[in-house]
């Protein structure tokens, strides 16, 4: 093959311009034009023909490439304005990225975004695994990048388990709503072995009529137990490994000194947990008061872990704290929002240790009403790691070895001054849902013990009440001094949302009322009618799924379900974001020190009340698909076995039944129940059989069999064995929405044919 000749382009006064002059200026103009070069270089008439071949001889060898229509770029170098994803956090904090479009074989140029620069907006800096729009200056043979706009995390992401295709590969996603497979080729598999759960980043092409992929990372074998919790962190885009900076930071973090802060390493205050409790970032203390103007009543304290200490406002654990904004709490692990240097040890609250803590003292009246409250940085060391087992068997009248000594002059003193507290509470009315929660206990392999409904104790029910009013506090003591914040909202019920819950209650002959505004008393009202009833139950389902999600904003509306006007989060700065910046609140308002609320924390506030409001509904999220598939590995081995439970939804396509063992929540398709057509009837939350008549609601009693389970996805499916009630034929009954059919002999007043 003959060598291509080299060209030059002929310019003005018969000067030339070489091929090196070219691609320098190509370097240092990205995106230049073939019209910019030659009103650069004053190239005109035949000349630009000589231009022209020139370009393209440089782009055959790989020299340049086309951006964006006409634009030139020199190859190995990046446009101005690209799309980058943030792979890394060097020890510095600077956010290392690379291209999300790279056509070379040589590894992209180095792309840093520097702590401080990172963006135009107030939002907050970019976490690994997220995109942003950035603008790029070049710095040797690396690029300096300012963001013009976050795009979020990557969106063409999926998570799924690789099966081996002769030379090639499918991926299977773990997302049940995932309407197709990926194909892998060869080239494009990263490693990946038969059976192991990957993430992979779609392409647009498509072959062999599925979506093409590339393998990014191998989380571990589907089998292997301990990967049922990664598949959960991954397909929500979890952050759980920690940069080394950040790793680095907490190392330096030192035991806490008295300095100026109040002793009170000699009140017994005392942590209760539960006994697998991963942190302890509260402890409580309560004794009656001397004080004669408050006869009858308390004094208290809830001593919360200061975490504003450790983490300052802009420091590189600040920053990824941000980024994870709580932490996640699965069966077998924790992804914590702080380095386990913090979160497990220099703030945990740890029995007989020194612990820096923010303390609030109150004042509780006889009739439990708070009088009093002021915040304070103080050093304490706690009396006694208590379980609620423990405090609660010691109220009982059946305290151990450890909770013996402290029965009169610690849990005594508490108890009293709970039930002080109730009253108070009872006055207010929050409203008063019960519902059973289950726990999974994992055996020594990582595999499900037992899942069984976690007890509801009045010690439990004692911790929550002292941290309703420490929350409740702060957000006063914040308001007094006009300190912006990060309030804990709970809207009321929408008005469609109300009206859809007095017709399903007229239905059970219980009438909600026409207050033009509804109160969480009305609601109790209600839920007491129907607790000795069979409807018990269903009626608490129902009002639940009535209210609005609870989330955190600078602007106050109050809290419907505490039945507050008032109310942040101060308790848990351990694991979630929204405590710290009320602490910071705190102790800039009161003037505690260094580490308080900055002006750039409050001119981003309501960007920060939203981040951290998506990462608690991506938490919530991710601890639910992996309950999901822990329920589903454990159901694994009962296939064919039949359970008793209760229908927990209704919907068009089938019932979803809620075993009454182990909580599992299951679908019985609505093809399951017989040769006939069933109407959905949203107003009862019901299917209807149109000539038979029979009749499924949302909290019958029925029975099932276990005829699937597929621990990838988290997805039961249920055979009816019994259950549904007999009913007049409803085919011409006016608002009722028409179902799929039946598919074999189905059920008929509750019995399997």
């Amino acid at each position: 093959m003959k060598k291509k000749q080299r060209h030059t382009a002929q310019l003005k006064d018969d000067a030339l311009i070489s091929r090196e002059v070219l691609l320098d200026y190509v370097s240092k103009n990205p995106e230049a034009t073939k019209r910019d070069i030659a009103r650069h270089f004053g190239i005109r008439g035949n000349s630009k023909i000589e231009l022209k071949r020139l370009l393209a001889e440089l782009a055959d060898e790989g020299e340049l490439k086309r951006e964006r229509g006409r634009k030139l770029l020199r190859a190995g170098h990046l446009p101005e304005v690209t799309v980058v994803e943030v792979t890394d956090v060097d020890t510095d904090g600077e956010m290392l990225c690379r291209p999300v479009q790279w056509d070379s074989d040589e590894p992209p140029p180095p792309i840093v975004l520097a702590p401080g620069h990172q963006t135009r907006d107030e939002g907050l800096s970019l976490g690994i695994g997220e995109r942003a729009l950035v603008r790029l200056r070049p710095e040797g043979k690396a690029y300096a990048a300012q963001i013009i706009k976050r795009l979020g995390a990557t969106p063409n992401r999926a998570v799924g388990m690789f099966r081996k295709m002769g030379r090639n590969g499918r991926v299977e996603p773990v997302d049940r709503k995932a309407r197709h497979e990926y194909f892998i080729p060869e080239a494009d598999m990263g490693g990946a072995r038969e059976g192991e759960i990957v993430v992979l980043e779609a392409t647009r092409d498509r072959t062999m009529g599925l979506p093409r992929g590339r393998i990014v990372e191998r989380v571990g074998k589907a089998s292997e137990p301990r990967t049922i919790s990664l598949i959960a962190v991954h397909a929500h885009g979890i952050p759980d490994s920690f940069p080394q900076s950040v790793l680095d930071e907490a190392a330096k973090a030192a035991r806490p000194q008295l300095g100026n802060r109040v002793d009170l390493r000699n009140i017994p205050l005392v942590t209760i947990d539960p006994p697998d409790a991963r942190d302890h970032d509260d402890a409580v203390w309560a004794a009656p008061d001397d004080d004669p103007q408050n006869k009858g009543g308390f004094r208290a304290i809830v001593a919360i872990a200061d975490v504003s200490h450790y983490v300052q406002p802009g420091s590189a654990i600040d920053r990824e704290a941000q980024r994870r904004g709580n932490s996640v709490y699965f069966p077998d692990r924790v992804v914590p929002m702080l380095p386990e240097h913090l979160s497990a040890d220099l703030c945990s609250l740890k029995e007989g240790e020194d612990r820096a803590i923010i303390a609030c003292h109150f004042r509780f009246g006889a009739d439990g009403r708070m009088k009093s409250h002021r915040f304070e940085r103080a050093l304490m060391r706690s009396a006694a790691r208590l379980t609620y087992n423990e405090v609660q068997d010691a109220f009982d009248g059946h305290p151990n070895d450890r909770t013996k000594p402290l029965l009169e002059g610690v849990l005594k003193p508490l108890e009293a001054c709970y039930k002080a507290m109730c009253r108070a509470r009872d006055r207010r009315s929050p409203l008063d849902l019960d519902l059973p929660e289950h726990r999974i206990e994992l055996g020594e392999d990582g595999r499900v013990k037992s899942i069984g409904t976690r007890e509801r104790l009045e010690a439990h029910r004692l911790i929550e009440e002292f941290m309703i009013q420490a929350n409740v506090a702060a957000a006063e003591a914040l308001e007094q001094r006009a300190c912006p914040l990060v309030y804990r909202v709970h809207a009321p019920p929408s008005t469609e949302k109300l009206q859809a819950l007095g017709e399903f209650l007229e239905t059970l002959g219980i009438n909600l009322g026409q207050a033009q505004t509804i109160t969480t008393a009305m609601l109790n009202t209600i839920l007491k009618a129907a607790a000795d009833t069979p409807n018990r139950e269903l009626v608490s389902v129902v009002t639940l799924r009535s209210q609005s999600q609870a989330e955190y904003s600078p602007d106050n509306i109050g809290h419907f379900g505490l039945s507050l006007k008032r109310y942040a989060h101060f308790t848990s700065p351990i694991r979630r974001y929204a405590d710290l910046i009320v602490h910071r609140g705190l102790v800039r308002s009161f003037g505690l020190g260094e580490g308080g609320l900055t002006q750039k924390d409050i001119d981003r506030l309501s960007r920060t009340a939203e981040d951290i409001s998506a990462f608690e509904r991506r938490a919530m999220a991710a601890e639910r698909d992996s309950t999901d598939r822990y329920i589903a590995a454990f159901m694994s081995d009962r296939v064919g076995a039949e359970f008793p439970g209760r229908i927990s939804g209704v919907t068009r396509f089938g019932l979803f039944v809620r075993l009454s063992e182990t909580g599992a929540d299951g679908l019985v398709p609505v093809r399951s129940l017989g040769r006939e057509f069933f109407h959905h009837d949203e107003r009862t939350h019901a299917l209807v059989g149109e000539k038979s008549g029979l009749t499924f609601r949302l909290g019958d009693r029925v029975r099932v069999r276990v005829d699937e389970a597929t621990p990838l996805t988290g997805g039961l499916r249920f055979a009816l064995v019994e259950g549904g009630t007999a009913g007049a034929p409803k085919a011409n009954t006016p608002g009722l929405r028409r179902g799929a059919r039946g598919g074999f002999k189905g059920v008929r007043r509750g019995k399997r044919r």
